[in-house]
């Protein structure tokens, strides 16, 4: 019995030597070495090779090391065994860290303030807003979105929240599908978005969605935050929305194509701002001790948890 470590784009014998120190007895092989495929119990993923997980006959479950898992369902060959998400709060932690310093960033105007840096200017603005003045909304309200809402609503900020099914959370104004998105748009200034990639959400930050967003706030213009997924967005629309005025910033750490390639427009437009998928890392030093946990679990006669649904996609 053995767990495989499927992971592209990050350093994999980190993730090994915390396993290796977690789960003594159990070996841990990678992608690229010599492996008894028959032996692989459990894989541990993140942006396996399309295929890679195929042939493993003994597959009892396959954890995503990152909090999404349309990675895994990329994968046509994907083996049918259950898949588990991880909830861990360090990871939650950061996220809302992410959410919140780019929210401060809106209220205080840090883009202007670095453009008049550079112009050695100094102009005050005196009629800036209080964040009790500025509309969040928080698209998605798993444990991601509702942690940075209420962490957003600690500082003052006006704060909503939108799911596709309805969600009673004590505090927070929510609300849900198609029926509720309009009303929501209408009253955010701010628009974070930490929904998962699924068929229904692919594309759902395009150009009509973001001509919703209200126009009479503060700011003097809505702005997008997406720390999501990229699939979610369409970034031609986001760049049109950007240059005709219907969105004032966008600040993107999730993008259709990563790494973000050299010639997108979106490396240069003034008004967005970039970031390298990198606004909740996945810490092997607690990532890969709730998945250690779970697999003791199981190996005790225990159930699987944070078991996602494929017909959902989370």
């Amino acid at each position: 019995m053995s767990l495989l470590l499927a992971i592209t784009g990050w350093h994999v014998e980190s993730w090994r030597e915390r396993f290796s120190a977690l789960l003594p007895d159990l070996p841990i092989v990678t992608l690229g070495e010599p492996f008894d495929r028959r032996a692989v119990h459990y894989v541990a993923s993140w942006k396996h090779p399309e295929g890679s997980l195929a042939g493993l006959p003994n597959l009892a479950a396959i954890f995503s090391l990152g909090a999404g898992v349309d990675h895994l369902f990329s994968d046509s060959r994907l083996p049918q065994a259950p898949i588990a998400r991880v909830i861990d709060p360090d990871l939650t932690t950061r996220m809302s860290e992410y959410v919140v310093m780019h929210c401060l960033m809106q209220l205080r105007q840090q883009r202007r303030y670095e453009r008049q840096q550079r112009e050695r200017s100094w102009d005050d603005d005196r009629h800036q807003p209080a964040a009790r003045e500025v509309r969040v909304g928080v698209m998605g309200l798993g444990e991601l979105g509702q942690d940075a809402a209420r962490k957003l609503q600690v500082i003052g900020f006006d704060v909503a929240g939108w799911s596709r099914s309805p969600k009673t959370i004590e505090g927070l104004a929510t609300f849900s599908g198609e029926d509720g998105l309009t009303a929501f748009l209408a009253r955010t200034d701010i628009l974070v978005v930490l929904l998962p990639h699924t068929p229904e959400t692919e594309g759902i930050l395009n150009r009509p969605l973001l001509a919703r967003l209200a126009r009479d706030g503060r700011l003097g213009g809505p702005a997008l935050i997406n720390a999501g997924r990229g699939k979610l967005q369409v970034e031609t629309d986001i760049l049109a929305a950007l240059d005709a005025g219907e969105l004032r910033e966008a600040v993107l750490d999730v993008f259709q194509t990563e790494p973000l390639p050299q010639d997108s427009r979106l490396w240069t437009h003034p008004a967005v701002t970039v970031t390298p998928h990198n606004s909740a890392m996945s810490a092997p030093e607690t990532v890969a001790d709730q998945i250690a946990a779970q697999i003791r679990r199981l190996e005790a006669g225990g159930e699987l948890q944070n078991v996602v649904d494929p017909t959902r996609g989370y």
